[in-house]
């Protein structure tokens, strides 16, 4: 059994010890998996790219058909109150919402109050050796629902993408779509090709990770070329550089695909040069755009 960490949590108006947290078994996100959820990183006790981060809550909320239960200065503050009871420096704080209680059904249940949870943990970032090295990946088709563009609690088929990956003893688990990228089990994915940086376009398949506007806008500062469109699997195989991207990975270079190293000549199956420019060009951002 996994202790519960002994850590501040927040629940329907109230902080408490994480341990003692309880909701009802009548709760739509235990039965149903109806609600919806945000992570976000903080470095130094600060949120980083919170307004983002906020954004795609209000994004993912209003496609379920959820209100918002809080403004933005009120999500700030119950963060900002979880975040200092912890002693960690860096943090990753999730936020969940959920439909609320009420009789097993499938529909929409109206006039119910929505559970709120929050809590936060220590940040768990690549270590020296994956920057240095790289990471491995595994590919698989994506058999996921068609609404990865909603930041749905209900990650089953994420979970077992992601565990195709660990039984391998890889990092993640990349996903293809009738034979074009979509993302990874937890992931968003990129390829550099001729020193551009290359993503999915945005669809109902891909969830249009945080990172997405942070790089376009690092790729900017860096005098990268960024382009979103469609990549096949192809594409992907053959990409000068692959890279992951996420709250906790932020850019991480991947190295190896499903047991053939990636790149080329000098480079192959090593980190290449433009995720050296992403992540120094990354560290600098986390100090200028944080609460």
């Amino acid at each position: 059994m996994h202790a519960i960490p002994d850590s501040l949590c927040y629940l329907n108006g109230e902080f408490g010890p994480l341990a003692q947290a309880r909701v009802s078994v009548l709760d739509r996100g235990f039965l149903f998996g109806d609600g919806i959820y945000e992570a976000m990183p903080v470095y130094g006790k600060r949120i980083f790219r919170f307004e983002e981060h906020m954004a795609r809550l209000g994004r993912s909320l209003a496609k379920v058909r959820i209100a918002n239960p809080h403004t933005t200065a009120e999500w700030l503050a119950m963060c900002r109150e979880l975040i200092t009871a912890h002693e960690a420096d860096n943090q990753l704080v999730y936020l969940q919402v959920t439909r609320g209680v009420a009789p097993r059904d499938h529909a929409m249940p109206a006039d119910v109050a929505p559970t709120v949870f929050a809590m936060t943990s220590p940040l768990r970032s690549p270590t020296a050796e994956q920057r240095h090295h790289g990471v491995e990946c595994v590919t698989a088709r994506d058999f996921r629902w068609e609404r990865a563009d909603i930041k749905s609690i209900s990650l089953l088929g994420n979970v077992l993408a992601r565990q195709m990956s660990v039984d391998q003893g890889a990092a993640e688990t990349i996903l293809f779509r009738n034979g074009q990228l979509t993302e990874a089990s937890s992931s968003n994915v990129w390829i550099a090709s001729e020193g551009a940086l290359l993503g999915p376009a945005k669809s109902e398949f891909v969830l249009e990770g945080v990172r997405y506007d942070l790089l376009r806008d690092l790729c900017e500062e860096e005098g990268i070329a960024y382009n979103l469109r469609p990549l096949t699997e192809a594409e992907v195989l053959a990409a000068d550089e692959v890279l992951l991207s996420s709250a906790t990975k932020e850019v991480l270079p991947v190295t190896r695909i499903d047991g053939e190293p990636v790149g080329h000549g000098a480079l192959r199956g090593k980190p290449g040069p433009v995720y050296g420019r992403l992540y120094e060009a990354y560290q600098r951002a986390k100090a200028m755009q944080s609460v």
